[in-house]
């Protein structure tokens, strides 16, 4: 990954990163965001799809890279990290170029925004002794207001928008591989999680349902210990009264709805299954949920979040 202002592309364009024909577009991704919310990682995770990165560009040498790279690696995708670390930023003169870039009839711009709340951005400043770079001569927390107040317009503008607060580094490469595939992608790709409500709403989620109606196996000592995904604690919430009107309807409602997010351009869809303690009843709920997309033929992803953890309330 290219990481200074300067840059000279020299890689062969893979295949899969470099589609021929006419009419298609290249590929930019500009990523910017909050200090401490994962700009690099999220660059050498585009960087490992097939993307060329560059890091910490100024400004003023945006259109440059991009004429530059239009000439020596012909389509292959690029993805920008532009934010408050450089010596030209400003949110007008990066609007300036977003748009000038926006409008060119060859190029496909999509902006991302990484964000991370105040709490975590200081944590992880703290923990790691680093230096925030608008807080050279003031406390953190005023660095990171300062850097929130640079970036609002600059936020309003992005395509997607990646709140980091609660994601690893896995995560964060999953949701970056499913809105930014290299290969033509014919049908919608579905993750679903379960979660736990005391450990906070996935922020990635696009749509969540709650499951803390149904019967809890918690409250049984011999299926206390086991989650969703046991045969016996299975079956005791499939048993509860409203658990086969709540399914039918719910993949009723998610049926029309998926191929229509298609439709209008959107690639991946992350679906939160939330209970009291993410560990029985919608662990149980989202393995359902899955097998049942996956046996329409729907691209789907599964993972149990707060499974794991020892730190949740019943159920």
């Amino acid at each position: 990954m290219t990481s200074v202002a300067g840059f000279s592309p020299d890689s062969s364009c893979p295949k899969t990163a470099c589609p021929d024909g006419p009419g298609v577009r290249r590929q930019i991704v500009l990523v910017t965001g909050m200090s401490g919310a994962g700009l690099s990682t999220t660059l050498k995770s585009l960087e490992d799809l097939g993307f060329e990165a560059v890091d910490n560009l100024r400004l003023s040498l945006l259109s440059a890279l991009v004429d530059q790279a239009d000439k020596t690696d012909g389509r292959r995708p690029l993805a920008i990290g532009i934010d408050s670390r450089t010596r030209d930023f400003s949110d007008s003169a990066f609007i300036a170029e977003h748009r000038r870039l926006a409008a060119r009839a060859d190029l496909e711009v999509r902006l991302l925004f990484l964000d991370c709340v105040d709490e975590a951005l200081q944590r992880r400043f703290t923990e790691t002794r680093r230096r925030h770079p608008l807080a050279t001569d003031r406390p953190v927390a005023a660095g990171i207001a300062h850097e929130r107040e640079l970036l609002a317009r600059v936020r309003e503008r992005a395509d997607l928008v990646i709140d980091s607060s609660n994601l690893s580094i896995h995560d964060l490469k999953r949701l970056l591989a499913g809105h930014f595939p290299l290969e033509a992608e014919s049908a919608l790709q579905v993750f679903v999680m379960s979660f736990s409500y005391r450990q906070g709403l996935p922020r990635e989620a696009d749509l969540v349902f709650d499951v803390r109606f149904l019967t809890n196996p918690h409250w049984d000592p011999g299926l206390r210990p086991l989650d969703g995904g046991h045969p016996a604690v299975a079956a005791m919430i499939a048993q509860d009264r409203d658990f086969g009107e709540f399914f039918r309807r719910l993949t009723e409602l998610l049926e029309p709805l998926l191929p229509r997010y298609r439709q209008e351009g959107k690639s991946y869809l992350t679906i939160a299954i939330g209970c009291s303690g993410g560990r029985h009843r919608s662990v149980y709920v989202a393995e359902r949920l899955a097998a049942w997309m996956g046996g329409r033929g729907i691209k789907v992803g599964l993972r149990h979040r707060d499974l794991e953890r020892k730190d949740v309330p019943p159920g």
